[in-house]
């Protein structure tokens, strides 16, 4: 609910403005929090702008991180839950989050504790994160919590960016490849074609094949045009499936070097995710059922929900793996046994966490480096042989006038 006020400070000066609460007495609290005085407060209806586009208005991983160092250090500096809210609230860049968090600090003011005052907005903190937040509570080290989420969501953003960046350049070759190609069967060939086909002269195999693929293109292009665009409706419908989504992330995990890729990245977060949550002391069933929740691979979560299973059952954590060598490799599985024997789990987890980071960097810098060049090979030859099929048979024509 939205709330316009009028108010004025302790020092009198007016202050107006406009407040997202769950109520009117939630409202005229938070402002009092404050230190506002309210003159009047009445609620109006939430508009939008029409450029106001939904998708830029979320929280993203870095607002969180950022919130997180900001909540550790207030937290360090003894200032109360409820204060350091309020106060985060007021300065937020991003208005959602500062929506969220007026929400949190009203919470808090109604006796309800912060895990479950953050629990409230799942689209924002996820059950890992109030797991985490829950476990700092009980053993009454907040600032160090919010600090090692600060961390560990930094190091998850870091690395997911850059997995995302790498593959971001050669889709774009990739369209600006189709994209040229198109244009040149439509536009370019189909000119060149009607000055080759009118001297009369016998035309090479090759040239027939491209000025045939020109004429269909031109003739049916429209159709194929459908045919796209029905086909990515299609994926689309399949990819928000439960199946679609497994059967897209098993491929994905299938394709060479872009697999290779996508597994590093979720064996290091997968070991991330239990050397953190395991170090702030939650047990190891539930550390394992939450990292299948935020591994973000339907894959990778089906396998750790039957790794939760087995250890229900009382297996070892590395004896469950070792029924995954597909997904978990028998270097994951040997060293997380090691840490059980030794009783250093945590350590083992941390270490295959900055092993996989590691070959993460490895494997994105080997694809940029192996993509850029064979991309503009390709493109630089497909270009090429249809200039070449074209203009053979009018540089014919020109040596035949002259």
């Amino acid at each position: 609910m939205l709330f316009k006020y009028k108010s004025v400070d302790d020092k009198g000066i007016p202050k107006d403005g406009e407040i997202d609460a769950s109520s009117r007495d939630a409202a005229i609290s938070s402002l009092q929090r404050r230190g506002l005085i309210i003159l009047s407060i009445k609620e109006v209806e939430a508009k939008k702008s029409i450029f106001e586009i939904s998708f830029f208005d979320r929280v993203r991983m870095k607002d969180v991180v950022i919130l997180s160092r900001q909540i550790a250090t207030l937290f360090e500096a003894q200032v109360s839950a409820l204060k350091a809210f309020t106060l985060l609230s007021s300065n937020s860049e991003n208005k959602l989050l500062g929506k969220k968090l007026t929400q949190v600090g009203d919470d808090l003011q109604a006796g309800v504790s912060i895990s479950g005052a953050l629990s409230k907005h799942p689209d924002v903190f996820s059950d890992f994160y109030i797991n985490m937040v829950k476990a700092g509570e009980e053993t009454g080290k907040l600032n160090q919590t919010f600090l090692h989420l600060a961390e560990y969501l930094d190091r998850q953003y870091a690395l997911t960016s850059k997995t995302r960046n790498a593959l971001i350049y050669p889709i774009f070759v990739i369209i600006t490849f189709f994209v040229v190609m198109t244009l040149m069967f439509v536009v370019v060939i189909p000119k060149l074609g009607e000055i080759i086909k009118d001297s009369g002269q016998a035309l090479p195999l090759y040239t027939k094949i491209v000025i045939g693929f020109s004429d269909f293109f031109v003739h049916y292009g429209f159709i194929v045009l459908v045919f796209i665009v029905i086909f990515g409706v299609w994926v689309w419908r399949l990819s928000i499936t439960e199946k679609g989504k497994e059967y897209i992330d098993k491929t994905r995990l299938s394709i060479p070097v872009v697999g290779v890729l996508f597994r590093r990245l979720y064996l290091s977060r997968i070991a991330d995710n239990l050397d953190t949550m395991l170090s702030s002391g939650i047990p190891i069933i539930r550390s394992i059922d939450i990292t299948s929740d935020v591994v973000n691979s339907k894959v990778y979560k089906a396998v750790l929900k039957e790794v939760a299973e087995d250890v229900k059952a009382g297996l070892t954590m590395s004896a469950s793996f070792e029924k995954h060598p597909e997904y978990l490799p028998g270097i994951m599985v040997q060293m997380v046994k090691v840490g059980e024997e030794t009783g250093s789990l945590g350590q083992i987890l941390k270490t295959l966490a900055d092993f996989y980071k590691r070959e993460v960097d490895d494997a994105v810098d080997t694809l940029v480096g192996l993509i850029e060049p064979v991309m503009i090979v390709v493109l630089g030859l497909g270009v090429g042989i249809l200039l070449v099929s074209v203009l053979v048979p009018i540089y014919n024509i020109a040596g035949g006038i002259s």
